[in-house]
């Protein structure tokens, strides 16, 4: 697929890199993705954004082209910035209630997506509870497969969104300091910027109870620490990580309110860091717990700006594995 030209009808390509499409039919985490490619993305999104600040937010690129989105748990920002993202692009979506879907009646989740399958979609957007579920059916189908997060595995678009948010703060993402604070355990988004961030040069701490902190996770290049005032110190972005009770089974601290005394981000706490810090989550937000709300609604915060980069991201994301398939299908 050509870059999209610098028409009135389409967006600037003049940040986007000479290859225009990622080599794969599937995004399914960060892990597998190269430099090269983050990059891709990341600067095609910058020319996706341009789409956004439009009067009429609307290009054909992907005219002609259906995208089911398939979500087997409770989502607001990541369901809709993809539909937002898909219809700016032209794309035909459809989106399926689980609840109402033959899945209440014991069909398997490859049974749904081959059932989908047969009505020749080009791209499916999955969400489930179970890790793997997108490997599953990246084997079984035809269409493109874009993880929007399963189970503890990955979230890779998240990833994307946030180091998007990071280097237009910053302007880079090699050489900073990011502080990760939260339930590292049960954290999809975690895995998914700690391969980004580290693949791209940043230096990253991970900070959380020891109860929460997993025992393996200083092979993936990363400091971990129970000592939130270390973690933060002269960090130039921190990133806070929903505690996720639903998750959780036994009592991996004593409380909330002790959480928020121990690690929560409060003014005082980020007063450690550089005076430039970002503050960044990638929602839901439990404030008093994970966040103080000064912290939430003040200048340091960028969390609304993820909310807005992840329509750009997702755009990029499905511009480009469009691209790719059809490259794909040509060769």
């Amino acid at each position: 697929m050509s870059a999209p030209a610098g028409t009135q009808d389409e967006p600037r390509t003049d940040r986007i890199q000479a290859a225009t499409a990622l080599r794969r039919k599937d995004l399914l985490g960060i892990a597998e993705l190269t430099t090269e490619e983050i990059a891709l993305v990341l600067d095609t999104a910058e020319a996706m954004k341009e789409v956004g600040e439009r009067p009429i937010k609307k290009v054909p690129a992907l005219r002609g082209k259906t995208v089911v989105n398939l979500f087997f748990e409770p989502s607001t920002r990541t369901r809709t910035s993809f539909e937002i993202a898909e219809k700016r692009l032209s794309a035909d979506t459809l989106n399926i209630a689980v609840g109402t879907s033959s899945v209440v009646k014991g069909e398997t989740l490859a049974d749904t997506a081959l059932n989908l399958e047969a009505m020749r979609p080009d791209m499916i957007v999955l969400r489930h509870s179970s890790s793997g579920a997108c490997h599953l059916l990246s084997r079984i189908c035809r269409s493109a497969i874009i993880n929007a997060g399963d189970g503890m595995h990955e979230h890779p678009t998240q990833a994307l969104l946030d180091a998007f948010t990071i280097r237009e703060h910053k302007k880079r993402l090699a050489g900073l300091k990011v502080a990760i604070v939260g339930d590292l355990q049960h954290s999809r988004v975690l895995r998914s910027n700690i391969h980004l961030l580290t693949k791209m040069g940043s230096d990253v701490w991970v900070c959380g109870p020891p109860t929460l902190i997993p025992a393996d996770i200083g092979r993936f290049g990363v400091r971990a620490t129970s000592a939130v005032d270390d973690a933060v110190t002269g960090a130039d972005v921190i990133m806070l990580l929903r505690i996720q009770l639903e998750r959780m089974e036994g009592a991996y601290f004593p409380s909330l309110r002790e959480y928020f005394n121990v690690f929560g981000m409060t003014e005082a706490r980020l007063r450690r860091a550089k005076p430039d810090v970002i503050i960044m989550h990638p929602g839901p937000m439990n404030r008093g717990v994970e966040i103080a709300s000064e912290v939430a609604d003040g200048p340091y915060s960028v969390i609304l700006e993820q909310v807005a980069n992840g329509v750009a991201v997702r755009m990029a994301v499905l511009y480009l594995l469009a691209g790719g398939t059809e490259h794909e299908a040509a060769a």
